[in-house]
């Protein structure tokens, strides 16, 4: 089984299937399932923009990539998904419409995670509950924790909500083994002064195999965990430099194999630069 991993895509949400479509022709593995570490970018509606997307799409049109593409339905754009038959699981980000996620989170009620696109290929997991990916007799369990954590207080849906704290606290008690932990954020260790108090008390009782996550706008980092076992894992941002190219570390590849062990590949420059500014949106 084999899992690809981003971070910060901001509206361009096309292009972690196009880099997952290229590499698996490239390479000739297989990849079973994409996994997003949250700020989709994700605003079907335009006057619900916050001001940092409002900023950037003032001179990059790929921050509004959820609204031009993934809102009404473009025949080219469907069959490549139905092709490609991929679907991309996400955490929340801080920049998403959140009020448009609320309200999908509670139509899919009974369910962990929901669409949120016109072809039902983007997927928002719902925070602190148990979810599974399987393929091919293999098993992997893991969780995702959205949005950010907040220390002073404030009332902003970018920040945990209660709801999603109570439910993250229901997890710590869980006794399965999660061995996957997705998260926006990082956890709240730094003596930067962030991140999110949920996900260091996560790290702490459930201990998984791995953590990634985004956010910080720091460059790809290996690390471990306060519990000496975890290895967490920075995504780069999926963001283009001032000379076009992707940054190192931002797409990744966990695998597990049949003996329940797991492989981490970091996708080599030559395929990440195959993708440029100028140049992604015809592949």
């Amino acid at each position: 089984m084999k899992i690809a991993i981003f971070a910060d895509i901001h509206g361009k949400i096309l292009l972690p299937f196009k880099m997952v479509d290229y590499y698996q022709k490239a390479t000739g593995n297989k990849i079973d399932y994409i996994v997003q570490c949250g700020d989709i970018g994700a605003f079907p509606d335009m006057n619900n923009l916050d001001k940092a997307t409002i900023k950037h799409a003032k001179y990059d049109r790929d921050e509004l990539g959820f609204y031009d593409d993934f809102t009404k339905e473009k025949p080219e754009i469907k069959s490549f998904l139905d092709t490609l038959n991929l679907n991309m699981i996400c955490v929340r980000g801080n920049h998403e419409d959140h009020d448009y996620l609320d309200n999908l989170e509670k139509q899919y009620a009974d369910v962990t995670m929901f669409p949120i696109d016109v072809y039902k290929r983007v997927y928002v997991c719902k925070s602190g509950y148990i979810q599974y990916f399987e393929k091919d007799g293999i098993k992997l369990t893991w969780a995702g924790i959205g949005r950010i954590g907040d220390r002073k207080g404030r009332e902003n849906k970018q920040f945990i909500q209660d709801y999603e704290k109570m439910q993250v606290r229901k997890l710590l008690k869980t006794k399965e083994n999660i061995e996957l932990l997705i998260t926006h954020d990082k956890d709240d260790m730094s003596i930067r002064g962030y991140g999110m108090e949920e996900i260091s008390e996560a790290l702490e009782y459930l201990i998984p195999n791995y953590h990634f996550y985004g956010h910080t706008g720091e460059d790809y980092k290996e690390e471990y965990a306060d519990n000496g076992l975890t290895k967490s894992i920075k995504i780069k941002e999926l963001e283009f430099s001032d000379t076009g190219i992707l940054g190192e570390g931002s797409m990744v590849i966990l695998e597990k194999n049949e003996k329940g062990e797991f492989i981490l590949e970091v996708v080599a420059n030559k395929i990440l630069y195959q993708f440029t500014k100028s140049n992604w949106h015809f592949w």
